[in-house]
Order: C-alpha cells, then structure tokens, then sequence
C-alpha cells in the first residue's frame, strides 16, 4: 500500500530467553526481508538504533521495521558522525589494520562478535574489515561502486544468528557463514551462542579456512 507504517519488532534471536524452543526466530529475519518494499532494520548497537529509526520515520512511503535484540549489547560506536551511517544499508565500522585480508559482516547483535574476532585476528597477524549491514534494502539500492568499496575483494564471512538463506548474495560463492542450522534451544542466551557455535572463535576459524 505504500504506506509509511514503522513496526517495532524485539527478541530477535536465539538469545530471547527460557521459555521454550519453539518460537526460536532464525528464519524470521529471511522472511522479513523477502517481502518486497520492506525496509527491515536490525541495528548493532544503540547509535545505529537512532539512525535506524530516524531512518524510518523519513520515509513515508514504505513500511519498516525495527529487529530489535533482548540482550545487553555495547556501544560499538564512540566517535560523532556528521552523517547517518545507516543510511546506505552498510558501511566499513571497523577497517582493517593495513591491507585488508578479509571482511567479515553482520548484523545486529553478532556485530560486536565480528568486532572480537577482528581483533582475534590482528594478534594472529590477518588484517581484518567488520562491515555492519543495518538494513539490506538500502544497501542494494547504492552503487557497485560502493557496494564493492564496502564489501572489498577479500575472502567473506558472515555471522548472524539465524538462517544463511540470503546471505550468499554478500559473502559471495566463495565465503563462509556463521549462524543457525535449525532452531534454537530453551536456555540463557549467554548459553545458546556458544553452544551453537556463534562465537568471535568460530568467526576466526572461518576466516582463516578461507585464507
């Protein structure tokens, strides 16, 4: 309909809680982004909250949506920014110290993930890039010359706690996933992401099956 409706939507992923398996939602995010005209959001930190829902608000002739987490996440952005960063649906957080070997992308909560691998990385000597995608369907409406600028020509690993599916058009035939095979399981979610290997370590050890 066009209509600019913006829907808040929380407990995005396996870390919601101790209720039960069941309403685990890992394919929920694929889904979401498979409806055409939506604008779906998942912000990594509380700076890309607020871009994200300005971002929302200015359009007026689409629905969003906010994908929001249950946990505590940390601030992953220190420094003022004169621009939205978000607004492009994906921008360079963190670039590699010195040339770039691979680049690692997320979303949402995993971001701060990808952040302790890259720096799992650095100490091991392998320069790596964390690209934070916000929101898919900007990120396609740019050039490919920016998508290529942010994405790089290194090997890519993608972290999210949910399905692959959609996934692939970014990391490419060659890169590697980190994320949900099958649904989640009734237990703390400081518990749930080790146990299903979504870990800065997992992260490290795709990056360097690919090096």
């Amino acid at each position: 309909m066009g209509a600019g409706v913006v829907y808040v939507m929380t407990h995005d992923s396996i870390g919601l809680g101790e209720d039960g398996p069941t309403h685990q939602p890992v394919e929920h995010l694929a889904a979401l982004r498979a409806i055409p005209g939506l604008y779906v959001y998942r912000p990594a930190d509380p700076v890309e909250t607020a871009e994200c829902w300005a971002l929302a608000l200015a359009r007026r002739n689409a629905p969003a949506l906010l994908a929001l987490t249950r946990q505590a996440l940390p601030l992953l952005r220190h420094e003022p920014s004169p621009e939205n960063r978000s607004a492009r649906g994906a921008y360079v957080l963190a670039e590699a110290a010195g040339p770039r070997r691979v680049s690692l992308l997320a979303t949402g909560s995993e971001v701060s993930i990808a952040m302790a691998a890259r720096e799992a990385l650095a100490k091991d000597g392998i320069a790596a890039a964390v690209i934070s995608m916000p929101c898919w369907e900007l990120f396609e409406a740019q050039s490919d010359d920016y998508r290529n600028e942010v994405l790089g020509s290194t090997p890519r690993v993608a972290v999210e706690a949910a399905v692959r599916e959609g996934w692939d058009r970014w990391i490419g035939p060659g890169g590697a996933f980190v994320g949900m095979h099958g649904f989640g399981a009734s237990a703390p979610g400081e518990a749930l992401y080790p146990y299903f290997g979504i870990t800065a370590e997992k992260v490290v050890e795709a990056a360097r099956a690919l090096l």
